[in-house]
């Protein structure tokens, strides 16, 4: 076997690359952005390799991989499945495998602590490939932290060239990351990528959509030819702001992506549907009783009556982000918005509800991926084929 060099020309996906004392860890917040939040969640978000894959050339039968994984307990809850690490060969699912070794992030829900424990690093293996020049993915894990500590292969490997194809930046919140897709190319914005025919960068940050500056100048600094941002189930979620706050906010976030982006086609997408939350503001909050059967469901804690004082609902955030986008489109014809109930709305929900009254599961995610590139790369849609901008 030969040993690859780990370099950036073979990892796609991550915003930048930090050297640790085993390898490499991903990141898909660069560290400037990452030092002006100390948050926890976000902190554990940008660190899982949503979209985060190995990609070359070669002719090799066999590929070794060996990472050092994190994985997620909660108190009280049932065991977290192990991340899943799937191969592509030429661009079709060819084989997946999961490690059970890594260090494991101990989370107590009711008290908010986390304790770390270190664990092995363990060895992915897929073997069996063809014996002709092709060209190899391997998704990391959609939602476990992952360091790459050494890739392994039966013949030399080199980077793929430049396929032309346009690269497409999403950022979005839990759902975008990908939260209870069963594997890393099955979460929506994965699959709408794959049928765009698009690179993908993901930068769906569960927990932490939140309009942040930071965030806002990410998008404005990476390179994109089609950008879209799912914008206001977090602000919710964490009650984080009034009306009177968030539109400011959210004119903010796209002057900053416009500063780097002056005439990409921007995608403004509202909530998907989420009954909890449509009339009722949040925060969201473990639901105890559900926790006490050992399983995970949310439920809001606001008061619907508050809204008249501003608290946001997702109604009310699909109504402003609406007025927004409208407004501005009339200077700014590359700017667009798509109601997130055309992508799950009542009817979906009726027949695929969320396990867990927040999250799409893996049936959900398919839906809403293929309804999103149904309407965004169609002839018509804000992200047809033709030169980019």
């Amino acid at each position: 076997m030969h040993t690859i060099a780990l370099t950036t020309g073979l990892i796609r996906g991550a915003l930048e690359l930090e050297r640790t004392a085993r390898g490499l860890l991903p990141h898909r917040l660069p560290a400037r952005a990452r030092a002006q939040c100390a948050d926890p969640q976000l902190a554990l978000a940008e660190s899982q390799p949503s979209g985060v894959r190995l990609v070359f050339r070669t002719r090799a039968t066999a590929v070794e991989l060996d990472t050092l994984p994190t994985k997620r307990v909660y108190t009280g809850a049932p065991p977290r499945p192990d991340g899943v690490y799937e191969l592509l060969v030429d661009g079709r699912p060819a084989g997946s495998a999961s490690l059970a070794e890594g260090d494991t992030l101990a989370i107590d829900l009711a008290t908010g602590s986390a304790e770390h424990r270190p664990g092995p690093v363990g060895t992915v293996r897929f073997t069996g490939l063809p014996d002709t020049v092709k060209d190899v993915e391997i998704w990391l894990p959609h939602n476990e932290t992952t360091e790459l500590v050494a890739l392994r292969a039966d013949a030399p490997v080199e980077p793929v060239p430049d396929r032309g194809r346009r690269v497409w930046l999403h950022h979005g919140s839990s759902i975008s990351h990908g939260s209870d897709a069963a594997s890393p190319t099955t979460t929506w914005p994965a699959l709408a990528a794959s049928l765009g025919g698009v690179e993908l960068i993901n930068l769906g940050l569960g927990g932490s959509a939140l309009l942040d500056p930071f965030t806002a100048r990410v998008l404005r600094d990476t390179p994109a030819d089609l950008i879209s941002v799912k914008l206001g189930i977090n602000v919710v979620n964490t009650d984080l702001m009034r009306l009177r706050a968030f539109g400011p906010a959210v004119h903010g976030f796209l002057d900053t992506v416009r500063e780097g982006h002056p005439g990409t086609p921007l995608l403004v997408v509202s909530p998907v549907l989420c009954p909890m939350h449509e009339a009722t503001p949040g925060p969201t909050a473990m639901d105890p009783a559900a926790l006490g059967e050992g399983r995970l469901r949310y439920r809001a804690t606001g008061d619907p009556a508050e809204r008249a004082a501003g608290k946001l609902t997702l109604e009310a955030v699909r109504e402003e982000l609406a007025r927004i986008v409208r407004e501005r489109a009339a200077e700014d014809p590359r700017l667009h918005y798509l109601d997130g109930r055309e992508l799950y709305g009542e009817a979906d929900f009726a027949e695929l509800p969320l396990p867990d009254g927040l999250h799409p599961d893996t049936a959900g995610h398919r839906r809403i991926g293929e309804r999103f590139a149904a309407l965004a790369f169609a002839p018509d849609g804000p992200f047809a084929a033709g030169p980019a901008a």
